[in-house]
Formats: structure tokens, C-alpha cells, sequence
């Protein structure tokens, strides 16, 4: 059994520079925080969501019966694996190089990895991909499998080049899942959705059923229905042309030092050091990076894209390393 591992906040507390994960390095979108910061705690939200389910079916022009609510990406990913479970699913196709929460939940419901997605009976994809930030290859060859296939979407809103491989058609044949807490630099609040494909509403309804009463606290119902609005989109568009230039700006400095830098869609990148790196150094300078290892692509490094005195003091600590080896 995989062990979780994440990016952020550790035993140390909030490093000053944190390239380990990839939220949007721009900052907290500031409606949605007023949002969040306005929750009426006081109170139990509605059960069943309604207003919410409503309003995040129009923005993406779907049925409001499609939308499945959960507590976070990770704890959809451990109810739909066992909800494929329960009807019966043994077998599941996983990317090589993917979040380890899909592995654990398969471990957890004892389902066979298999290197086929023509025979799985749950299928997950992640585009743009964690930890590469790319397409995945087999994305139609899965949606053709007839397996329960995820689009796990997380990065979707970062995504800073290309576009999704799947065709709108496609798209309305598989489960969908947002997470649109990193795009708006609050991922302390923890709350996600799921899009049914068009002809699931049963199983989203089944879904609803394995899921614990007020799985959404009442932050995570102000941050969802923050996210649609036409505010904090313009300004999540305005954010991404930053995130751009300060991507230039990153993957220029890394190559300069010696990085093999890998191909990235989104707003994050990973790339493998010249030689090995003191991370204990670099966490003491307020640093820190993500260790791909647990993605399985040991030997390199996940660097969200930081603005430019994030940049500076990585270049410093980089620099340092190399003078004492």
C-alpha cells in the first residue's frame, strides 16, 4: 500500500517559497475569498445543494441532475472506485505517471492494474496531466474501453498552452472531475464536483447515495459557486497571462542551470537537477520542491511556476549548491 504524499504546507509550517504544489501562484482570486471569508457557518448548507448543483450545471451547460457534489478530488476518487466496486468492477487502468490517490484507492478495493484500458472496468485520466502537465496518450483509447472512465480536470482551469485531447463529444461519455480550489489560490478550502456523462443520471444519483449527509461544508459551497461567476473568471483569465510570463521566465532559468526540463501544458513543470539536490538546504532556505518519485518518475523534481522573487531566491539556493559540492 502507496502512502500519500503532497506539496505544501509540513512539519516546518508554510515555506516562503513553494514550488511543491500548483496552486495559482498569483494569489487568492479576491471575490472568491470575500466569499469564502461571507459563509454563513452558522448554519447547516442545504443537503441537497440545490442552488449550487443549479448554478454549476449552467455554467457548464449541462443538467443540474449530472452534477455530483464532493467533500474534495480525493474523496470522489475513493467513492467512485468504490462504487465501481460495488457493481462489480476488478480491474483498473491508471496512467504511468499519475496522482498516487488513484492507485490507493484501487489498492484499498483490491482491483487489478491492468496496462490495457480495453480491459479495465475504471479508467482514470488527468489532463492537463500530474505530474507532466501533458496530454494523455491513450485518452480516446480509454473512452472507447466501455469502462467507467475520469477525466480528473483539476489543472484544466491552469492549463497556460494546447487544449484538452478529448472532442466535445467524447467528453459527454466520461466523468468529469473539477477541483477549482488551486486555480483560485485557496487550497485550504477543500470541496470539488463531478459532470455525470449524459446518459448516467442513475449512477450519478448512486453516487449521491454512497456520499456522507453535508459532504460540503458551507466554505466549499461560497468557493464552488464563487469560482462560475463572470469575476472571478475574468480574473482567473488576467492570472494566466502572468502565469505565462513567469513560466518563460522559470523554464529559462532552469535550463540555464543545467535542468532537463519536460514538456508542460499547465502551470507547473517538472525537470531533473544536473546533479543531486540537498533538499534539507534548500527546505532551511524557505525552499521547497516536489519529489516526483511518488508519481513515479524518480530522479526529478515538480516546480510550480512562481513569480519572479520566488524565482531569484531559487536561483540563489541553486547557485549555493553548486559552490559547496
Amino acid at each position: 500500500m502507496i502512502t500519500a504524499q503532497h506539496g505544501g504546507p509540513d512539519a516546518l509550517g508554510v515555506p516562503r517559497w513553494d514550488f511543491s504544489t500548483n496552486a495559482n501562484a498569483c494569489g487568492h482570486c479576491p471575490s472568491a475569498l470575500t466569499a469564502v471569508q461571507q459563509a454563513d457557518a452558522r448554519h447547516y448548507p442545504d443537503p441537497a445543494y440545490t442552488a449550487l448543483r443549479e448554478t454549476l450545471a449552467a455554467f457548464h451547460a449541462v443538467d443540474a441532475v449530472r452534477i455530483v457534489l464532493a467533500g474534495s478530488a480525493s474523496e470522489f476518487i475513493g467513492r467512485f472506485t468504490a462504487w465501481v466496486a460495488r457493481e462489480g468492477g476488478q480491474r483498473a487502468w491508471l496512467p504511468a505517471l499519475a496522482y498516487g490517490d488513484y492507485t490507493r484507492a484501487a489498492q484499498v478495493w483490491k482491483f487489478e492494474q491492468v496496462l490495457d484500458p480495453a480491459h479495465a472496468h475504471l479508467a482514470w485520466l488527468c489532463e492537463p496531466s500530474s505530474p507532466l502537465g501533458q496530454a494523455e496518450e491513450v485518452a480516446q483509447d480509454a473512452v472507447a474501453s466501455g469502462a467507467q472512465v475520469v477525466l480528473d480536470r483539476a489543472y484544466e482551469p491552469l492549463r497556460l498552452s494546447g487544449r484538452c485531447s478529448l472532442e466535445p463529444a467524447a467528453l459527454q461519455q466520461v466523468w468529469q472531475l473539477w477541483t477549482p480550489n488551486k486555480a483560485m489560490g485557496l487550497t485550504g478550502v477543500r470541496g470539488a464536483y463531478a459532470i455525470a456523462p449524459e446518459r448516467a443520471v442513475a449512477e450519478a444519483r448512486a453516487l449521491d447515495q454512497l456520499a456522507p449527509s453535508w459532504s460540503l461544508g458551507a466554505h466549499a459551497v461560497a468557493l464552488l459557486d464563487a469560482w462560475v461567476s463572470p469575476t472571478a473568471q475574468d480574473w482567473l483569465a488576467q492570472s494566466l497571462e502572468t502565469l505565462r510570463d513567469w513560466k518563460r521566465e522559470q523554464l529559462d532559468l532552469l535550463s540555464n542551470l543545467g535542468w532537463t526540463v519536460l514538456p508542460s501544458d499547465a502551470n507547473y513543470l517538472c525537470a531533473a537537477p544536473p546533479s543531486p539536490l540537498d533538499v534539507h538546504a534548500l527546505r532551511t532556505a524557505g525552499i521547497k520542491l516536489r519529489d516526483t518519485t511518488s508519481f513515479g518518475l524518480p530522479g526529478h523534481w515538480r516546480l510550480g511556476v512562481l513569480p519572479p522573487e520566488a524565482q531569484a531566491a531559487l536561483h540563489m539556493a541553486l547557485r549555493e549548491q553548486e559552490r559547496v559540492a
